[in-house]
């Protein structure tokens, strides 16, 4: 009954009726917002992703064969849409990590080429997330307490030791497996 009625909007919807389109949006929107919640986990990114897929079925809705349900087809948009998104998230944050490694290869050199001492310590700790960076820098090279950091950056002091101290963890983990 219900996939006769979607195809039954669908054929409308074809031929210019948006109201009929807005009823299957209304239908589905809530079904397809939930999968992509469970996928992403973000509330925000699933708003998104529904959107974007809505906008694709409503753009693309003459490729519907009909073969399946209107609900299949839908989310098979939203899960390819979804993994564009890993994919794309995936590789900004390999081109971020080659920006980086290239940045400290050029201070690096910068460094020695100007007599200055370039430790691979600056290198290990330029590879440490930005949230860890930012308080061991400031704890260990500026002085500044766990209380003055947190007031900086706006994070409870605990989580400022926490952060220095796993990040601190990074490093020696790394410079003991160089060392083996």
């Amino acid at each position: 009954m219900e996939q006769e009625e979607d195809v039954s909007l669908i054929e409308k919807a074809l031929t210019g009726n948006d109201d009929a389109f807005a009823h299957l949006f209304q239908r589905y929107y809530s079904f397809l917002y939930k999968y992509l919640l469970k996928l992403s986990l973000d509330e925000e990114v699933s708003c998104d992703l529904a959107q974007e897929t809505m906008l694709k079925c409503y753009t693309h809705l003459s490729s519907f064969k009909g073969e399946g349900k209107f609900s299949t087809w839908m989310i098979s948009i939203a899960s390819r849409l979804y993994i564009d998104l890993k994919r794309k998230e995936q590789r900004e944050r390999k081109w971020h990590e080659q920006l980086k490694a290239t940045l400290s290869r050029q201070l690096s050199w910068q460094a020695n080429t100007r007599g200055m001492e370039w430790s691979d310590v600056f290198a290990d700790f330029n590879q440490l997330d930005a949230d860890v960076r930012v308080p061991i820098l400031l704890h260990h090279y500026y002085g500044y307490s766990y209380d003055e950091i947190s007031k900086i950056i706006g994070i409870r002091s605990g989580t400022v030791k926490s952060r220095v101290h796993n990040g601190l963890k990074k490093i020696r983990k790394e410079w003991d497996d160089e060392t083996k």
